[in-house]
């Protein structure tokens, strides 16, 4: 199946090789392989602080690769099938925006659903890109906001001829992912840029039970994030690169700009050996994943208060999202006790789910320890009448631009009372936390049922976060919008 041999960890083993030299260390960093500060010895261990190292001759440097970064780029590529792949140790975020970068320029246009990561909002700033918002599905029984179907991409397409690029979701938050197959042969039949925020997606090449990946499915760069659900550290994340339409040189020098230059070999390193991992037991790893998540949806089906949300097609199923309309209580409370009373860690929670995601270290004891809590909350709270979110819901996607998002973040702005916005063009970008969905961005028209959105969120507790004003009393808006013409 593959070309070179992904039994080595090159760069583990580089690190590995350094940290057991007896150096005379006179670079950074300035810990001195834990030398300096003992408490990073204490709760981190010695061996941890002395692969922390910086670039060296023996360990490469990620900004121009020739060495082990090079070799071990080159496996993690082959293992998810695409051409290239860039280490990038900002997460997502930074992947996101360098292939936004890569392609796009100031004023082109991009086809984007509406439920995008803020980091793609944030790479429109930076790129001065204008976004033509696509609807996505919506699950009419959950009220749950799915993926962009095929039809809807084709309608944008066919609307907007000038489009650069499509952005995709590979999946949602939630789980749910597009028919890309037939998404990237409408791209390239039209000469238009397909790429993916594949940051859920880090498992998908490993299991045949799983959804297509982004660029096996023809997607032309796909940011994933390996420490979401691949085992990498935190932050550890990778941009892959198909070079047929891409120009390799433009997503290196994008890259470049957005990338520290002394990245953390600890995250690098963990690149390397989460996809050493994926592809020698990755298999495996994930059959035990669906079989957790299997026992835990037929568990859950049997409180009386919850049930699991699950579809047949187009889905991933280490996902485990329940419903929680059958509570006397909401998904931000439900999230709340799990974590103060039980000690389970969920993924996120909305007005009538919550969602926790299972992976690669899942334990059976961890699904029981949650099916148990869950029982004890539903004896508490449970309420036999059924609470619709359907319209909550269509409320978050609803947007009308009237500027680019770079230009209302440049703008002169002012803050004013959230009760009075109506009309105004917002000059920020106002998410609840996770995960980090943009409920407005900037450049975006203030209408009353987003005004209603949020109230009904505050009201909750909901965690809203990149708000100027803490209490989002106020609202900063573009303070001289007039004659401003929308732009698409």
């Amino acid at each position: 199946m593959f070309q070179i041999n992904q039994n080595r960890v090159p760069l583990l083993e580089a690190m590995k090789e350094y940290a057991n030299k007896d150096i005379a260390s006179f670079d950074v960093p300035g810990h001195k392989r834990g030398r300096g500060n003992d408490v990073l010895n204490q709760y981190y261990g010695e061996h941890i602080m002395r692969l922390d190292t910086n670039s060296l001759p023996l360990l490469d440097h990620v900004g121009n690769p020739t060495g082990v970064i090079k070799e071990a780029q080159q496996l993690l590529a082959e293992a998810y099938g695409a051409d290239a792949a860039f280490f990038m140790a900002n997460g997502s975020t930074s992947a996101i925006q360098a292939m936004l970068l890569a392609v796009l320029r100031p004023n082109d246009k991009i086809l984007i659903p509406k439920n995008i990561h803020k980091s793609a909002l944030n790479g429109l700033i930076l790129s001065g890109a204008i976004p033509v918002y696509m609807q996505p599905e919506i699950c009419e029984i959950e009220g749950i906001v799915k993926n962009v179907t095929v039809r809807e991409v084709e309608r944008h397409l066919e609307m907007h001829p000038d489009a650069k690029a499509v952005f995709v979701l590979n999946p949602t938050y939630f789980g749910h992912v597009s028919k890309l197959n037939e998404i990237s042969e409408l791209c390239h039949k039209k000469g238009v840029f397909l790429l993916a925020d594949e940051a859920h997606g880090a498992h998908f090449p490993f299991h045949q039970d799983m959804p297509s990946s982004a660029i096996m499915a023809g997607a032309d760069i796909s940011a994933v994030s390996v420490h979401k659900t691949g085992g990498a550290l935190t932050q550890a994340s990778t941009l892959l690169v198909k070079k047929d339409r891409v120009n390799l040189e433009n997503v290196r020098n994008a890259v470049n700009i957005l990338q520290s230059t002394s990245v953390s070999y600890l995250l690098m390193g963990s690149l390397d050996g989460a996809r050493y991992n994926l592809v020698q037991n990755g298999e495996k790893l994930i059959s035990q994943v669906l079989s957790l998540r299997q026992f835990a949806k037929e568990e859950i089906n049997k409180i009386e208060g919850f049930s699991v949300v699950d579809e047949m097609d187009y889905y991933d199923k280490t996902k485990l999202l329940i419903n929680t309309t059958r509570l006397s209580i909401t998904g931000f409370q439900v999230y709340e006790l799990l974590w103060q009373k039980y000690d389970v860690q969920l993924e996120l929670c909305e007005t009538g789910h919550v969602l926790a995601i299972i992976s690669l270290g899942d334990e059976m004891k961890d699904i029981t320890k949650l099916i148990e809590a869950l029982n004890e909350i539903a004896e508490l709270y449970y309420n036999p009448k059924l609470v619709s979110l359907n319209e909550i819901n269509l409320q978050k996607i609803s947007s009308v631009v009237k500027m680019s998002p770079r230009d209302a973040h440049f703008s002169p702005k002012k803050l004013i009372d959230l009760s009075l916005a109506v009309g105004c063009i917002s000059a920020e970008s106002i998410m609840a936390y996770p995960p980090g969905i943009p409920l407005i961005s900037p450049g975006e028209m203030i209408t009353s049922r987003f005004v209603d959105l949020i109230n009904d969120l505050k009201a909750k507790e909901a965690f809203i976060v990149d708000n100027v004003d803490p209490e989002l009393k106020k609202i900063m808006v573009v303070s001289d919008h007039e004659g401003v013409v929308k732009y698409v």
